[in-house]
């Protein structure tokens, strides 16, 4: 299984270095400060959702706004997260293949 999953993040990760360093972020992308912006941006994403039941949420993809909303927000989740992965020199694409089969173990098809 794990050699069939593949994370290509060589593209986004060059993209957020450039992006970074053009701003002079770099010193302020700690592991600590990019956690806490992270949860910030999830505390958003779950704000979505907060008071909507399953099938308020299925609708948000009819309603341009809010979807892009949605959108907005799931990407900055991403783009924190790759961040975090940059700076503490985890391996996205090996981390996750890792994941898949640890949890193909812990919760095997029936």
């Amino acid at each position: 299984m794990s050699d069939e999953i593949l994370i290509d993040t060589r593209g986004l990760t060059t993209a957020l270095q450039r992006f970074a360093d053009e701003r002079g972020w770099n010193r302020h992308h700690s592991p600590r400060n990019l956690v806490l912006a992270l949860v910030g941006e999830v505390g958003e994403l779950a704000e979505i959702f907060q008071w909507l039941g399953d099938d308020g949420a299925a609708a948000l993809r009819d309603d341009p706004a809010r979807f892009t909303h949605l959108q907005e927000e799931i990407a900055d989740v991403l783009l924190y997260l790759t961040r975090l992965a940059m700076v503490t020199g985890v391996d996205l694409d090996q981390a996750v293949r890792d994941k898949m089969v640890k949890n193909a173990i812990k919760y095997p098809a029936p």
